[in-house]
């Protein structure tokens, strides 16, 4: 696999994961406070991947059970 194919799939991932932790914390996740929400942002726009994971263990699967 080419490194500029990896680059742009890894970049598309990023950028997924980011728009989700967003669209979850100010669309769905009406239980939150403005705080949590305004660094649930800030995190999922610097640390995409990890704060995707982070918001899906801590967040996202107590709404589920």
């Amino acid at each position: 696999m080419n490194i500029s194919i990896a680059g742009g799939l890894m970049s598309a991932l990023a950028l997924f994961c980011c728009v989700w932790v967003i669209y979850e914390v100010w669309a769905v996740n009406k239980n939150l406070t403005t705080g949590y929400k305004i660094l649930w942002t800030l995190g999922a726009l610097v640390f995409n991947f990890i704060t995707a994971i982070l918001y899906y263990f801590m967040v996202k699967r107590e709404s589920i059970a």
